[in-house]
């Protein structure tokens, strides 16, 4: 299997995922299905085959209701695939998670609203049973800009500090893997923007091996060392790109011929999805 940079609109990339060495994120032959009434069921992925390598940044990109947030579900441990095989590091995803080797943040932050932004960095401990790294937590803060917040209330800070707040207690264990769904999609297109600023940061100085789940096809070009885009549902790989823009990525990227050939390359893939699931 192959992958191509795309530069321009009429460059497409190709239709298989790239390959990738190490022990990531692995998903074989995956389906999924759901039960219905009257003994029927929906199938949200059928035969998907998908894998991050160590280190790497992926993008899922799709049509709604294709099974981006399935896949994430799978790959953090909270469901089982129907058929084929999910692996993280080599193993199941549930062994990791009760390793708390995995770090997940949803569009809903879940912070604690009675709790102090650093009580809740510090949560993670608390659930894994450990003894809270202070330092560990005072890094974070700094890392997403909350130093001096420590101690307001989720409902005293903007909703995208709140979503920084998420973000760095997703990487309070120091995880493995960091798992993003529509992590900024609540918010307005202005502070959404400075959040993927901040991520593609935050990234750079962490490089932990992660996969977002985005409607946002210039979030994903601005974050990603890799897009996948879906088919609509049942979800299957349809292409897979390189972004092949240098880090960092910062504001002035999103302005070159580069950045807005690859995006529109995709917002036309994504278009036409319905004609070619």
């Amino acid at each position: 299997m192959t992958s191509t940079a795309v530069r321009s609109p009429q460059r497409l990339p190709i239709d298989r995922p790239a390959p990738v060495t190490g022990s990531g994120i692995a998903l074989r032959g995956v389906s999924k299905e759901y039960p219905l009434k009257r003994k029927t069921s929906l199938r949200a992925l059928d035969g998907l085959d998908l894998e991050v390598a160590p280190g790497e940044f992926v993008a899922l990109l799709g049509p709604s209701g294709c099974g981006k947030s399935t896949v994430l579900r799978l790959v953090a441990g909270l469901e089982e695939a129907s058929a084929g095989a999910v692996d993280v590091e080599g193993r199941p995803p549930a062994q990791l998670a009760r390793e708390h080797r995995l770090g997940v943040a949803f569009q809903e932050h879940a912070l604690l609203p009675w709790a102090s932004i650093r009580s809740n960095v510090a949560l993670p401990f608390q659930v894994a049973g450990r003894p809270v790294d202070d330092r560990r937590v005072d890094d974070l803060l700094r890392l997403v800009g909350l130093g001096g917040f420590e101690n307001a209330r989720p409902k005293q800070l903007s909703g995208g500090m709140r979503q920084r707040a998420a973000i760095a207690r997703a990487l309070a264990l120091d995880p493995d893997v960091l798992l993003l769904d529509e992590p900024f999609g609540a918010l307005d297109a202005v502070t959404r923007r400075r959040m993927n600023a901040e991520l593609a940061r935050i990234w750079s100085e962490q490089q932990i091996t992660t996969l977002l789940v985005t409607h946002d096809v210039d979030e994903a070009v601005l974050l990603a060392d890799r897009i996948v885009v879906m088919t609509g549902r049942p979800g299957r790989v349809r292409y897979t790109c390189t972004v092949d823009i240098p880090r960092p990525r910062g504001a002035d990227v999103t302005r070159t011929p580069e950045f807005h050939g690859l995006v529109d390359t995709l917002t036309a893939m994504l278009d036409s999805a319905d004609e070619t699931a």
